[in-house]
C-alpha cells in the first residue's frame, strides 16, 4: 500500500481506504484498467467471473450521470487479462472536481495496474462517424490540469514527462491488431474541451488549424493522471459524428446512435489488443 504523508493526506487517505475496500470486495491486482466512455461499456459485461460493483457502494468514488454510462465498476477476466473496467466516467462538465474526475485512476493504479486503455466517443474533425482512431496525442484546452496542488510524490514528479502520454509501444500494438482482424484504425491528436456545450464551427475551424483530429469533453484528466503516475496508456476514440460546421446539428442522441453501429469492431478490437499486451 502506498504509504501516506502529513502534507497530502486527505488525497491520499482516500485512495488508500478505496483501493483496501476494493481489495476486500477481491479486486486484486488487475493488470490494466478500462475507462469505457458513452455507449462503450457494454464490453464491462463480457468480464468472465466478474465482480461488479455500483459507484455508490464505493467509497469517495463519484457518479456518473450521463446518458450510456452504467454506472459500475467491473473486475475479472477478459481476453485472458485481469481487468478493472469503469461502466461510465465522471466528467468535470458534471460538476464533478478533477480529483473525482481521475480518482479511479489513481486507484487503478494503487491497485496495481501496469496500463489502462481510455476510450471516448469524440466528434470527428479529420475523421467521419462510425472511424475508430487511436490517440497519438492530446491539445489540452480544458483550461484545468488536475495536477494542480500539491503534488503526489508517491505517484509520480512535480513536473511529470507529456512526450509519450499515449504510449507508442501500445499503439503500434493496436494498429498490428486492428490489421490481423480486418478493422481500420486510424490515429490522430484528441482536442480536449470541457463541455457540456458541443463546440461553436469557429472554435471547430480553430482545432483544425492546431492540427486535432477529433475533439470530445473526457479523456484528456485522467490520461495526464496516468502519465503522472507511471501508467501506460492506449487511447481509442470511436468518432461518432461530425464536430460542428461539418454538419447541421449536434445531439448526444446521435452519439449512442452510432457507437451501437461500431461497438463490435470496438469490442473486438479492444479484447483483441488486450490478449497481446
Amino acid at each position: 500500500m502506498i504509504r501516506v504523508r502529513r502534507n497530502d493526506m486527505n488525497l491520499m487517505d482516500k485512495i488508500n481506504e478505496t483501493a483496501q475496500f476494493l481489495k476486500d470486495k477481491g479486486i486484486t491486482v488487475p493488470a490494466f484498467g478500462l475507462i469505457l466512455g458513452s455507449g462503450l461499456g457494454e464490453l464491462a459485461g463480457e468480464i468472465e467471473n466478474a465482480v461488479s460493483i455500483d459507484y455508490a457502494d464505493i467509497p469517495n468514488w463519484g457518479r456518473s450521470t450521463v446518458v450510456g454510462h452504467a454506472g459500475k465498476l467491473v473486475y475479472g477476466d477478459l481476453a485472458g487479462r485481469k481487468v478493472l473496467a469503469l461502466q461510465g466516467r465522471f466528467h468535470f462538465y458534471e460538476g464533478n472536481p478533477m480529483e473525482v474526475v481521475t480518482f479511479p485512476v489513481r486507484v487503478m493504479k494503487a491497485l496495481g495496474c501496469e496500463g489502462v486503455i481510455v476510450t471516448n466517443a469524440a466528434g470527428g474533425i479529420g475523421y467521419g462517424p462510425g472511424t475508430l482512431m487511436a490517440i497519438s496525442d492530446h491539445i489540452n484546452l480544458t483550461g484545468q490540469n488536475p495536477l494542480i496542488g500539491a503534488n503526489l510524490d508517491e505517484f509520480g514528479p512535480r513536473f511529470p514527462d507529456m512526450s509519450d502520454a499515449y504510449t507508442k509501444a501500445y499503439r503500434e500494438k493496436a494498429h498490428s491488431v486492428a490489421e490481423k482482424l480486418g478493422i481500420e484504425l486510424k490515429e490522430g491528436v484528441y482536442l480536449g474541451v470541457t463541455g457540456p456545450t458541443y463546440e461553436t464551427p469557429a472554435e471547430i475551424r480553430a482545432f483544425q488549424t492546431l492540427g486535432a483530429s477529433a475533439v470530445g469533453m473526457s479523456t484528456v484528466p485522467e490520461v495526464i493522471v496516468a502519465a503522472h503516475s507511471g501508467l501506460k496508456v492506449l487511447g481509442i476514440s470511436a468518432i461518432t459524428n461530425f464536430a460542428a460546421g461539418f454538419q447541421s446539428e449536434l445531439n448526444h442522441e446521435e452519439v449512442v446512435e452510432v457507437t451501437e453501429r461500431i461497438k463490435e469492431d470496438f469490442k473486438g478490437l479492444v479484447k483483441a489488443i488486450l490478449a497481446e499486451l
